[in-house]
């Protein structure tokens, strides 16, 4: 497993995250053998957020309950957790204010049973937020050892850029979708300037450049799915090509399929990490392994055409 110094931090992390939005209705047993799978394969770097299970807070706590941290095996993995979506019966909205994300980090903090959150991530734009009030709940947070580091989640450069006017702390992540197959963030360089091409259409701004010029590290979530929560591309019968050559390079370098699929990401050189969704350990143990698959140019960008991007 791949590691490095995170950006604007003193953690060293590897390229491959294991989220946990889906183990509310694990035993704790399921839930160890998934942990523990993961850190087998090197991954010491847990993603939540206060949404993911039923109550709020519903999978950091059923995360705790089944770990039972000491403190020195707490101090050996990064807790990295969301706040500022909220669902109302009237719909979601998304609220950065003060009040929000305080009373969020406490109520994530008691639920995972730890004194301080290694990051926390503004989890989708606000579009009524007011910077300053983000960078008092930051500095409030940092002060108190509630919260060691800071970043945001599918967020544009220009969201980013007015952010960091107001806060003090340096913004260490950005969790975005990406997967070969949805991948506008390098999508769109790669056609850059193509008037009759849909993918030349710039969807984020220029995100990837952005987050790489000011060292802020990508997280790309969904790595495996077609789209938008969509299905996943490996074995689907929508993804022929992509899939008979993913198979070819699986058996080239003597990995399970979704190690391509992970090897993708982890080989661009924006030092990117993986967010994986799954429960399976199986597919876990299979994923991390592509963090040590040295794919090639040509194999890269085969499996980009393939996935239906334009290579002019």
């Amino acid at each position: 497993m791949k590691t490095f110094t995170l950006p604007g931090t003193d953690l060293t992390v590897p390229n491959v995250v294991l989220g946990l939005m889906r183990i509310q209705e694990k035993t704790d047993e399921e839930v160890r053998e998934l942990v523990k799978t993961a850190r087998d394969a090197g991954i010491s770097f847990f993603d939540h957020a206060d949404i993911y299970g039923s109550p709020l807070h519903g999978c950091e706590k059923r995360f705790a309950e089944a770990m039972q941290l000491t403190s020195s095996e707490r101090e050996q993995i990064v807790l990295q957790t969301k706040a500022g979506i909220v669902y109302t019966k009237t719909g979601t909205h998304f609220d950065f204010s003060y009040e929000h994300l305080t009373e969020s980090v406490d109520a994530s903090l008691a639920a995972l049973g730890t004194d301080y959150i290694d990051i926390l991530l503004l989890h989708r734009p606000d579009a009524l937020m007011e910077p300053d009030e983000v960078a008092r709940a930051f500095d409030d947070l940092s002060a108190s050892g509630k919260v060691r580091s800071f970043g945001v989640s599918n967020h544009t450069p220009g969201q980013m850029e007015l952010l960091r006017r107001s806060v003090s702390q340096p913004i260490v992540a950005n969790q975005l979708q990406l997967s070969v197959t949805h991948a506008p963030l390098v999508a769109q360089g790669v056609a850059a300037n193509m008037l009759a091409q849909d993918q030349a259409i710039s969807r984020d701004s220029g995100t990837l450049d952005y987050c790489r010029l000011n060292d802020i590290t990508v997280q790309a979530w969904s790595p495996f799915q077609a789209g938008f929560f969509t299905g996943v591309f490996l074995g689907s019968p929508e993804y022929p090509e992509l899939n008979e050559v993913i198979d070819r390079l699986a058996a080239k370098y003597d990995v399970p399929a979704i190690a391509i699929a992970t090897a993708w990401i982890t080989r661009h050189p924006a030092q990117m990490q993986v967010v994986l969704g799954t429960t399976s350990p199986e597919r876990v143990a299979g994923a991390a392994l592509g963090s040590d698959v040295p794919l090639t140019r040509p194999e890269w960008y085969e499996l980009f055409r393939t996935a239906g991007h334009i290579v002019p």
